[in-house]
């Protein structure tokens, strides 16, 4: 028999079908058309705004940087910022506190680079931080002098003191607590060079927020640390090439923590000078001081320190105790233990050495750095309530501006850093009278 012959309905249905068919097909091609054109685009877009990104970058390198409300929290445009007054310190040429012009000028070190998870093994944690190694800039060295002369040319300009401190985080949480540590310290040394390591600072963004200090004629600069060349022929050279080798535990205590206990003692080992955390209010001039460190605690009875803090250090160009300091960071380092690599560490070498000939320190009581323990500063934050409450600001202040031994109040920033500075307070008070910009960071 002969194939049926199809309906006229079953006709029509068959020909729906195919047309229907066809439409998806044609449908699905023009959806992949658009979204392959649209993907050029977006890639073509990316280049050219990259390449304009980067001749703008190399345009605005050689420009005093204006400032933009959206990348800071400061306002230098507003009289609140600006107030204040030259303390008789004359305008220099900014030349020398520019940010570096050799493409870095944009970068910010990225803190969740050196956080590992805290569920991680260890095996986890050295995979997982060899992944990162590649991104971690400061690790690696510019193989070349451009660190050392920038350094060497800032410190020539008749430097009373030379300051040291560290900024490891991205230069947009540079608030205002960090800006009131820099203030208080140069406007008790004014002729004094404040040098802040850091990559993220070293940039557009971080002079725009140290200008005020700058525009006062005072000696502020941001440089990007060379960390392999500040470790070079000491102890922890080896440490760092270990760690940049991706077969070292890095701990669970993040890395920028350790890195910056380490940088500090680099860094006054090879220039010397002072060593300033950057939460702190400085009452009183540092420059006096020599080979000093401070204890965090004392044993009340028989007056000998317990514990000492690496916060404040003040030490001459290879004094022997930094060496000893650099070579116990790298034979005993472990980055699971918080403190273990600084306080802790040049608690048990000071323990250790003593005074021996030769490695002579000071060690100055709580009361120099220290005055008021971690679990009572927060009471240093609020307004009085009530005329007792007043009574014991003012007493509080007259004992640390006028007790006669008090050079800083540490302000533990890990305790206090969520806390408002209440009008009134004894951290108004202690800040308005020892500042040179005099930013208002008061809560009414």
């Amino acid at each position: 028999m002969g194939a049926k012959k199809p309906s006229n309905n079953e006709s029509i249905f068959s020909h729906s079908r195919i047309t229907k068919f066809s439409v998806i097909i044609y449908a699905l091609i023009f959806v992949l058309i658009i979204l392959f054109n649209s993907n050029r685009n977006i890639n073509h877009s990316s280049s050219s705004s990259s390449s304009s990104n980067s001749t703008n970058s190399s345009t605005n390198q050689n420009q005093t940087p204006e400032f933009s409300d959206d990348e800071t929290n400061y306002d230098t445009s507003s009289s609140s910022f600006a107030k204040g007054n030259n303390n008789g310190v004359t305008s220099q040429s900014s030349s020398n506190m520019e940010p570096n012009s050799q493409g870095e000028v944009d970068y910010e070190e990225n803190e969740d680079l050196m956080i590992p998870l805290p569920q991680m093994t260890k095996t986890q944690r050295i995979e997982w931080f060899r992944s990162q190694l590649p991104k971690l800039q400061m690790l690696k060295s510019r193989n070349d002098s451009s660190f050392h002369a920038r350094l060497s040319n800032f410190f020539t300009q008749n430097c009373s003191t030379f300051l040291h401190a560290i900024w490891l985080s991205p230069a947009k949480f540079f608030g205002q607590r960090e800006f009131m540590t820099m203030d208080t310290l140069l406007k008790l040394h004014p002729q004094g060079c404040l040098l802040i390591l850091s990559s993220s600072m070293d940039s557009a963004l971080g002079y725009r927020i140290l200008k005020p200090l700058i525009d006062r004629g005072l000696k502020v600069l941001a440089i990007a640390p060379d960390l392999p060349f500040l470790v070079l022929n000491t102890p922890a050279e080896s440490w760092l090439e270990e760690l940049k080798s991706g077969n070292k535990d890095p701990g669970t205590v993040p890395l920028f923590n350790n890195l910056s206990n380490l940088i500090r003692l680099a860094v006054l080992y090879k220039y010397g000078g002072v060593y300033l955390d950057i939460d702190l209010i400085f009452l009183k001039d540092v420059s006096p001081l020599r080979n000093a460190i401070g204890a965090q605690n004392m044993d009340p009875v028989t007056k000998r320190w317990l514990r000492l803090n690496n916060a404040v250090m003040v030490f001459d160009k290879k004094h022997p105790i930094l060496w000893e300091f650099i070579e116990e960071f790298a034979q005993t380092f472990d980055g699971n233990r918080w403190g273990h690599n600084g306080p802790y560490m040049v608690s048990r070498v000071v323990g250790r050495i003593g005074n021996t000939q030769g490695y002579e320190i000071t060690i100055l009581p709580p009361k120099a750095f220290y005055p008021v323990d971690w679990n009572k500063i927060p009471e240093y934050y609020k307004k009085p309530e009530d005329e007792n409450g007043s009574i014991w600001v003012e007493n509080k202040v007259r004992e640390l501006m006028y007790g006669g031994s008090t050079y800083t109040l540490h302000l533990w920033n890990k305790r206090t850093r969520m806390l408002e500075i209440e009008e009134g307070s004894v951290m108004a008070k202690l800040f308005n009278d020892h500042c040179v910009v005099c930013y208002g960071v008061t809560k009414n």
